[in-house]
């Protein structure tokens, strides 16, 4: 069977990331095409996938405007510019994977998913987590029993202080002008996996949350615009570009999206004239810094969620479930489990050698294997994170900014 054929709109550090599947499984997926609006990036791309450079594109609508070419586009452009090209990947007749959120609106993710049922075509969304081994545990052992029926759900995201710094400050979700919500960008993901793990559709949802902290008033004295323009607390700042930028050593994400040239001089050009060394006291985001939502499912079970952009990586997602014979706890690693009998055990969900599979824990490569998969069979029910199974975690964070803003819950 001939390779996948793919076009990747977007070659940024997701389209970096689905498009890799190729370079270690090149009899299933071959990236014939791309779109990308910087010059030097898509000059990159290029030369990676060996593309032909009749099929590198400036512009997303210039890929649709040519004959259909290959079998596949992946759409990874920004939150608020996933419709338009989906819509022509739809008329156009190619399969479609998508990096979440579908969209920072309600109405154009309805009619996305609407059109999704209706097509003959896998449709999928980048919710990776699904793919991890831990998650995947996860859902086999709610799905098995062990822990009876769900009472409730308790899951933090703690986001690095440095990926807050560079995504949601300085970078390209830093606001809602650009992007969406912190609660779609960040966290569509948990919301995704709560709703995934509980099987059952919201009710009601209340949210609380602000941009509390990366405000300009909370400047430390003797700071400047930019942290190369001669801060004095620069040294000291554990926010300081210089620190996440300038390390020799590290050349991976998020280095890599500030420049293709990672010379010294070349990362010094980028801090200086582009928006990753502003002082991260005093950029132009919006999105909050921190956000709780409480919901409430069918059947009265209920789920809590907690969004803050202040961990230091001491562990990751953390979750816990409680039961109706029992309880599960886990920290992206391990998963105890307990019931009241006096059964336990802990599930180890380290997988070795992982490599240059391990984005997001192996669910990345997991994800772009079982699509590349249902497209091959063309049978999209081989592919669990589709559009359909996915709208309602977006009605959730739709209903939870609404909360949010206006202080009041929401019924879905």
């Amino acid at each position: 069977m001939k390779p996948v054929k793919a076009i990747i709109i977007g070659a940024g550090a997701r389209g970096g990331v689905y498009s890799s599947f190729s370079l270690s499984r090149p009899d299933e997926m071959e990236i014939v095409g791309v779109a990308e609006p910087r010059p030097d990036f898509l000059e990159l791309f290029l030369k990676k996938h060996n593309i032909d450079k009749k099929y590198a594109f400036n512009d997303w609508k210039d890929v649709f405007k040519a004959k259909k070419f290959a079998d596949v586009v992946i759409i990874c452009t920004k939150d608020d510019m996933h419709f338009a090209p989906f819509m022509a990947a739809f008329k156009k007749g190619y399969h479609i994977l998508m990096e979440k959120p579908m969209s920072p609106k309600e109405s154009e993710c309805k009619k996305m998913t609407a059109l999704s049922k209706k097509y003959k075509k896998v449709f999928g969304l980048c919710y990776v987590l699904r793919y991890t081994k831990f998650f995947k545990t996860i859902k086999e052992i709610v799905d098995s029993g062990k822990i009876g029926g769900i009472i409730t759900i308790e899951h933090i995201e703690p986001a690095s202080y440095w990926h807050m710094d560079h995504s949601f400050v300085r970078g390209n979700w830093r606001s809602t002008k650009v992007s969406s919500p912190m609660i779609f960008s960040k966290s569509s993901h948990d919301l995704d996996i709560i709703r995934w793990l509980m099987g059952k559709k919201c009710k009601k949802v209340s949210s609380f949350g602000s941009l509390t902290y990366y405000r300009k008033e909370n400047a430390p004295k003797g700071s400047t615009a930019k942290c190369t323009g001669g801060c004095k607390v620069e040294k000291k700042c554990p926010h300081s570009a210089l620190k996440i930028y300038m390390n020799p050593k590290q050349t991976g994400w998020p280095i890599s999206m500030i420049s293709t040239d990672l010379s010294k001089e070349g990362r010094l050009k980028a801090l200086r004239e582009g928006p990753y060394g502003r002082c991260v006291y005093r950029c132009d985001n919006n999105v909050v810094d921190h956000q709780v939502v409480s919901m409430e499912f069918e059947g009265n079970a209920t789920a809590s969620f907690t969004l803050a952009g202040f961990g230091t990586g001491l562990t990751g997602r953390r979750i816990r479930i409680m039961g109706t014979k029992g309880e599960l706890i886990g920290d992206s690693r391990y998963i105890k489990v307990a019931d009241f009998t006096g059964y336990n055990k802990t599930y180890d969900t380290i997988v070795p050698g992982l490599g240059a599979e391990s984005g997001h824990g192996g669910g990345d490569f997991g994800l772009t294997e079982e699509f590349i998969k249902a497209v091959r069979q063309n049978n999209p029910k081989l592919l669990s994170s589709s559009l359909e199974s996915s709208l309602d975690s977006h009605l959730i964070g739709f209903a939870a900014e609404k909360s949010r803003k206006e202080g009041r819950m929401v019924f879905l």
